[in-house]
């Protein structure tokens, strides 16, 4: 039997219009309302998920791309995910819930407390995505916006800050004793005094210590300083690395190396690679939908140039689609992985039709060159990445159940059938559910 492997869901579109610009949006659910979410979480935890990650972007972005972003909703609009995780929690009993989080949108102080409210009220449930995103930071304050290896001492401060709000409680400090009447021992709760270069504030919190550990720490990023970050502070990482033996087992080894320098175990962070497949029904249907994205059309790129507009905070769709796209167009708030994603290894020679055409084009999971497949042949991409000592995978999609369905329907029995996906969740919440294997 196979070595089994953790499962998340990314939701990629984040608390917003769940189905929008699909078919499936006839099925008339209300994105602004619980009940689509509800439904969707009761699925992955019926299906042994560990966790699910909700994407957010707290700004429209730059004056120049708002309507880019909101015309298809892209990047738009979006509700906080911090305010959705307790309705997810009141749904299920095991799946992790992970909303996105911003150090420059909220004080230590004050989110230390609304984490750790939000850790008890689900059983300890709760996961903190947490990223350096620059470009909404006019949003929060009138302070000059923040370099990319600037924002992650930021966010190493802010996290830094909250762990010792969560810890001034120390040892013995929660009595509860009925028969003395002492609820609390006050000499065993820390002042917390922390003055750094970009917050202060004081303890002790008002909120109480944890029983089975705090809320997870997920991060994103593939520059050299996230890396570095995951390493120091994180329990999860969201890899994106092209999903060959020599990348994985490369990616994986960078990240054990800052975990360890950091004087944590390597095994401490668990690394998921998001993947978002396409499962068949038949290798024939596979083959079919692989050969049509070979010769997108204008009006397929042009559709691919919006998304990436949104997700770049850069309009690429003024651009002429034969000349070589100059990367000088990014500002620095715009993550390092994310123009990777875009212009690959393609050379600064490439017009921009050449970089949208290779993200229209599809490839088959049998070969190794995309993730289009059979649930069978899908699972034989996990197991392979199990061999490679690989902790787990997110899959990647938005919430509304009927991608869902069409992602998990025939790919959760072959894969617990090979022994990779859990049918038992452990007792103590998030954390222990990550460590049970």
């Amino acid at each position: 039997m196979s070595r089994p492997q953790h499962f998340g869901w990314f939701l990629a579109r984040g608390f917003g219009p769940q189905g929008w610009g699909y078919p499936s949006l006839d099925w008339d659910y209300d994105w602004t309302r619980p009940e689509i979410y509800q439904e969707a979480a009761r699925t992955l935890e019926q299906a042994g998920f560990d966790l699910v990650i909700i994407e957010d972007a707290p700004s429209l972005g730059s004056a120049e791309t708002i309507d880019l972003r909101v015309r298809h909703a892209f990047g738009g609009p979006k509700h906080d995910p911090l305010l959705l995780a307790p309705y997810l929690f009141q749904a299920t009993r095991h799946l992790g819930v992970v909303p996105t989080v911003n150090p420059a949108a909220s004080l230590p102080y004050t989110s230390a407390r609304q984490f750790a409210t939000l850790q008890h009220l689900s059983g300890h449930r709760l996961g903190l995505n947490v990223v350096t995103d620059t470009g909404s930071a006019r949003h929060f304050s009138d302070a000059p916006q923040l370099g990319h290896d600037a924002a992650y001492d930021r966010a190493e401060e802010w996290l830094d800050g909250i762990r010792s709000l969560w810890r001034s409680w120390d040892d013995g400090a929660l009595v509860r004793d009925r028969a003395t009447d002492v609820f609390a021992d006050g000499s065993k709760l820390r002042p917390v005094q922390h003055r750094g270069e970009h917050y202060a504030f004081d303890g002790p919190l008002n909120a109480l210590p944890f029983v089975d550990g705090e809320p997870a720490i997920v991060s994103p990023g593939g520059s050299g300083r996230g890396l570095g970050f995951a390493g120091t502070n994180s329990d999860v990482q969201l890899a994106l690395a092209p999903l060959t033996e020599d990348s994985v087992r490369a990616y994986r080894a960078k990240i054990h190396a800052a975990a360890t320098a950091a004087g944590r175990r390597a095994e401490d962070v668990k690394i998921l690679f998001a993947i978002q497949p396409v499962i068949t029904s038949s290798a024939e249907e596979a083959d079919r939908i692989v050969a049509a994205s070979a010769h997108p059309d204008d009006a397929a790129l042009v559709q691919i140039a919006r998304k990436q507009s949104s997700d770049l905070e850069t309009d690429l769709t003024g651009l002429d689609l034969d000349r070589p796209l100059d990367p000088s167009i990014f500002g620095e708030h715009v993550s390092e992985g994310s123009i990777r994603r875009l212009i690959g290894d393609r050379g600064p020679d490439a017009p921009l039709r050449a970089h949208l055409a290779a993200l229209a084009r599809t490839g088959r999971i049998s070969d190794r060159s995309g993730f289009v497949g059979t649930a069978e042949e899908f699972a034989d991409l996990i197991e392979e990445l199990g061999d490679w000592g690989n902790d787990g995978v997110l899959l990647w999609g938005d919430f509304h159940p009927v991608t869902l369905h069409r992602t998990l329907d025939e790919l959760v029995p072959v894969l617990r059938r090979r022994g990779i996906l859990r049918r038992e969740y452990v007792d103590g919440g998030l954390r222990a559910n990550l460590h049970a294997f």
